[in-house]
């Protein structure tokens, strides 16, 4: 059984019960109750769920933590939320744009989490605002009612003001032959920004969006990092992408 199935019994026995135990999903996944231990660990590191002897239990009532959104995202989201937070734990500054992706990121972030978010994303805010050790610097413009987002030229002067160690893209169509494209002429000079002021960039693609192009260009697969999606990183739907130089998540 894949890790992501895995995560997805545990968390729907703690959303029916309150409280999972080790050996009882070793024996519903046929697996060792070491494999849960580790399991257990890496939700409970993203905030998804809170370690107690012998288990697990749901997280304290926040009105910023994964559960309490889950029905906000689709399962989709919620994996590429999980997995993103394997590469923010490394990192200091990060660019985070528009999308519901990247929200489902910020809901998954542990309460205690340490970051400065740099974003023209407004809806973002209400998200991080009840995270203390998170900074957020909101960046100006023309405020976008379809996107939620500020956009234009004032948006991009304030954006290249910043470096930041890794840019967290939603993404609008991703093709292994025409690259990464936007649907808001915009929103892609704004992607272009984040990504030359960014040590690294990830591309955050749920599978409906691979193989769909939009028409402005933001840019070729060889200029990003990282593509996280929802799906295992052994699934076929993934060879196109295999002969590009960047980490599949």
């Amino acid at each position: 059984m894949l890790k992501e199935e895995r995560f997805d019994h545990i968390l729907k026995e703690l959303k029916s019960s309150n409280k999972v135990f080790f050996e009882g999903l070793a024996k519903d996944l046929q697996v060792s109750e070491d494999t849960i231990r580790r399991d257990i660990e890496l939700l409970s590191k993203s905030g998804l769920l809170v370690k107690v002897r012998g288990g697990a239990i749901n997280p304290s009532v926040n009105p910023l933590s994964f559960q309490d959104r889950t029905d906000l995202f689709s399962d989709a989201k919620k994996v590429i939320a999980l997995k993103a937070q394997q590469l923010l734990k490394s990192v200091r500054t990060v660019f985070m744009d528009g999308g519901t992706t990247t929200l489902a990121v910020a809901a998954s972030l542990p309460v205690q989490s340490e970051l400065r978010v740099i974003t023209n994303n407004m809806a973002l805010i209400p998200m991080l605002s009840n995270h203390e050790h998170v900074e957020i610097i909101v960046l100006g413009g023309m405020y976008n009612r379809l996107t939620k987002t500020n956009l234009g030229v004032q948006t991009a002067l304030e954006a290249q003001k910043y470096q930041a160690d890794l840019y967290l893209m939603g993404t609008c169509a991703i093709d292994s032959d025409r690259g990464i494209t936007a649907a808001i002429h915009e929103d892609g000079e704004i992607k272009k920004i984040y990504m030359k002021a960014a040590v690294k960039t990830a591309v955050l693609a749920n599978h409906e969006k691979l193989g769909t192009v939009d028409f402005f260009n933001v840019a070729e697969l060889s200029s990003i990092d990282t593509l996280i999606t929802d799906l295992p990183s052994n699934d076929a739907r993934l060879n196109p992408y295999r002969s590009f130089d960047l980490e599949i998540l």
